[in-house]
């Protein structure tokens, strides 16, 4: 994400009710580019009211005329590739509690929440909140509960399940126990229960002087609804003698018939009272799994990872984002401990307020990637780290920059080593023999936070390209810092992000037009790494990170899809420029929530997971992605209200008009191609209002709507039609 600062005290105040005052993202400066949209258009009015217009846009409905000539091959260009890919870093609890499958909260009581704050008597912000009140971040009870009279639960270091995991779950059971008696977890704001199987595991060890004759028990496993007990289903594992010393990994499947009429329901281990009374156990990594996307273990959670498999992405960036600088360097997103048995996974505080439980590691990334088809945009750690104080945290020195490089190569080596390598040799004992390729690196970031990025990107491009020369190596900046140009070597690329007002988009949709030939840049390329519509238009332009209610997007709606929409149709038009592209952030748990908008929000109930209008504006563009670009002449109107690109897929024999219309009236649109058509048929997303998007109640308020229309053939293909108002369209031309 951006501005670590503004952000994570942006979500202070959302999440605890406090005030703090947040920071603008510096822009980029644009002194080759004089915004001829801008120039050359009549704006409408700042007075007008957000919800009825973007400002942007040229109040002018007269006809635009288009001619697509698909003769001159000389004039395509073949399209980027690796548009509409997906970045994810653990925001909005996206990773634990989101996309990785893991069901139970505090499952390893690894950690706990935080919250920032600032206080009048010091500069820069701080921690003023703490979930646990004695130590910020260490392990609290959060998530459990007890069952049972009497029964206590409490946290013990004394019995640590590994060097990584050092606190258990120490539980009591009184001398007077009857019935039933046990633990609960309530899951991440709940379990979604339904039809399938469920992979429960728990490590566990039992106290020798309040069982020194080693009596067996019988856990019980369930699945039940915490609002009236009802049990959905239930497993035994019987006459169990569990160590003293070592703990034992204990395992077993529950196969509900049934689908919960809601997700407050809970996880249970529990045992016959009177039976263990007086006995104390201890349970550490307790784990509870659904089906997962590709039946991958410790994979991704089915329904959220089908949301982004049918969008048909190209790649994912990952791990982030400030997620993988850390709070500071001691606790930077490193790769080693994510990888390998989760009981060698420590956790750590992540860059939003809550722990990472590191389930979702550097291996996991990958299969992602592999079980979905897809590149990973690797980011490795460049030296640099956020600090709670703000976003201008510590830089590794020059004189250490090398342990920073040669972490980076170890991390590849991993990835791509072979069996014969340290590290090649580990990731085949994870599991994976084969290596992973890697085609592209990010080196950082959004560094131009920091003063430091000229010599740290110097050091790691130098040190990794020297080993992986076929790697695309990517910048976390370029001309953001007003102190410094990052020079960036023609074929690498430049991650550049922007969350903006509807009219940024619109007055920049021609920003990359010419950009390598006027800023200098021959043979660089651009990922749009991160960018959404995040406040309606004001009069100011300005970006308020605070989020204030009267002008922020909480959710994405008509009025985002049609602005991103605008900026992708020219990144599509400039693919020797503008080579990958991923709106941000992907996910959102409506429990907690560090940022907004998001593509896709969701929480424990599988039913509660919306597509935003955002979401189906990538699909849609994702879906119809030409193999080559067609050179498109207005021969009568212009650019705004109305958008347009055209490509051609080759294989497939069609042609694919985008057209989006940001007025709200409609636009007449002829089109004439230098072939005949046997048919037209579209794609359309619109609707009455610019603030119209799906929700839980209406998850299905606007998405794309296909129709059929009739080519009108006169020798050559001709087509006329009124583009609705407020829409987003692709026509697809059948050769």
């Amino acid at each position: 994400m951006l501005t670590f600062t503004a952000l994570a005290l942006a979500s202070t105040a959302l999440l605890c009710g406090t005030t703090t005052e947040a920071k603008s993202i510096p822009r980029r400066n644009l002194p080759w580019n004089s915004n001829p949209l801008k120039a050359k258009t009549a704006l409408l009015s700042r007075n007008t009211i957000p919800e009825s217009f973007i400002n942007a846009t040229r109040g002018d409905p007269s006809t635009v005329a288009l001619h697509i000539d698909t003769s001159d091959l000389s004039a395509r260009n073949d399209t980027a590739p690796y548009l509409y890919g997906l970045m994810h870093e653990d925001i909005n609890h996206s990773g634990d509690g989101g996309i990785y499958g893991e069901l139970l909260t505090n499952r390893a009581f690894q950690g706990s929440n935080v919250v920032y704050g600032t206080l009048p008597e010091f500069s820069g912000s701080l921690i003023v909140g703490s979930e646990n009140p004695i130590v910020p971040w260490d392990p609290v009870i959060t998530g459990w509960g007890a069952i049972g009279d009497g029964v206590r639960l409490t946290l013990d270091k004394l019995h640590p399940l590994s060097d990584a995991l050092t606190t258990a779950l120490q539980v009591d059971i009184p001398l007077n126990a009857t019935g039933e008696v046990g633990i609960q977890n309530f899951g991440w704001w709940g379990i979604d229960v339904r039809p399938q199987q469920y992979n429960a595991s728990f490590y566990a060890l039992q106290n020798y002087p309040r069982n020194p004759n080693d009596t067996a028990t019988t856990f019980t496993l369930s699945l039940r609804s915490n609002l009236t007990g009802e049990v959905f289903a239930s497993t035994q594992i019987p006459d169990t003698h569990l160590p003293y010393i070592n703990y034992t990994q204990y395992s077993a499947h529950l196969y509900p018939n049934v689908t919960a009429p809601d997700s407050n329901n809970t996880f249970a281990i529990t045992m016959d009272g009177a039976a263990n009374a007086g006995k104390t156990f201890y349970f550490d990594l307790v784990s509870l799994f659904g089906e997962t996307f590709k039946n991958r273990p410790n994979g991704l959670r089915k329904d959220i990872a089908e949301a982004f498999y049918e969008m048909k992405p190209t790649f994912l960036r990952c791990p982030g984002g400030n997620n993988l600088e850390g709070v500071s360097p001691q606790t930077r997103w490193d790769w080693k401990k994510t990888i390998g048995p989760l009981i060698n996974r420590p956790g750590r505080p992540g860059d939003w307020s809550y722990e990472n439980t590191l389930g979702l590691g550097l291996m996991e990334y990958l299969e992602w990637c592999e079980d979905m088809e897809i590149e990973p945009v690797l980011a490795v750690y460049s030296g640099f780290s956020l600090d709670v104080y703000g976003q201008s945290g510590p830089s590794y020195p020059p004189d250490q920059m090398q342990e920073i490089v040669d972490d980076a190569l170890n991390e590849l080596e991993f990835c791509m080593g072979d069996t014969s390598t340290y590290w090649g040799s580990l990731r085949a004992q994870y599991g994976h023999p084969e290596p992973f390729n890697i085609k592209f690196v990010e080196i950082g970031n959004e560094d131009w936070f920091s003063t430091t990025y000229p010599y740290r990107w110097a050091a790691m491009y130098n040190g990794l390209k020297a080993v992986y020369p076929n790697i695309t190596y990517i910048s976390t900046a370029y001309n953001e810092n007003t102190l410094y140009n990052i020079s960036i070597p023609a074929g690498e690329m430049w991650d550049t992000h922007h969350y903006e007002e509807p009219s940024y988009f619109l007055e920049n949709f021609d920003f990359y037009d010419n950009w390598q030939e006027a800023t200098n840049n021959t043979g660089v390329g651009v990922l749009l790494g991160e960018y959404s519509a995040i406040q309606i238009d004001t009069y100011s332009g300005v970006v308020n990170y605070s989020f204030p209610a009267d002008v922020h997007i909480f959710y994405p709606s008509l009025v985002s899809a049609i602005a991103e929409g605008t900026y992708a149709l020219g990144a599509e038009r400039n693919p020797n420029t503008v080579k990958m592209s991923s709106y941000a952030p992907s996910l959102q748990n409506q429990n907690w929530f560090n940022w907004t908008p998001d593509m896709i929000t969701f929480d424990a109930n599988w039913n509660h997971t919306v597509r935003s209008v955002s979401y189906w504006q990538q699909w849609l563009f994702a879906h119809y992605r030409g193999t080559q670009t067609l050179p498109v002449t207005n021969t009568q109107g212009d650019f705004n209200p109305l958008f347009w690109v055209a490509s051609i897929d080759v294989p497939k024999n069609q042609i694919y008009l985008k057209v989006i219309n940001t007025l709200n009236a409609s636009v007449p649109l002829s089109v004439d191609i230098t072939t005949t058509c046997s048919g037209v048929n579209g794609t359309m997303i619109t609707a009455d209002s610019l603030d119209a998007h799906n929700t839980i109640e209406n998850p299905n308020a606007v998405t794309p709507k296909s129709f059929t229309l009739d080519a009108n053939q006169s020798g050559n293909g001709t087509f006329s039609w009124d583009v609705p108002k407020w829409s987003i369209t692709v026509l697809q031309f059948d050769l």
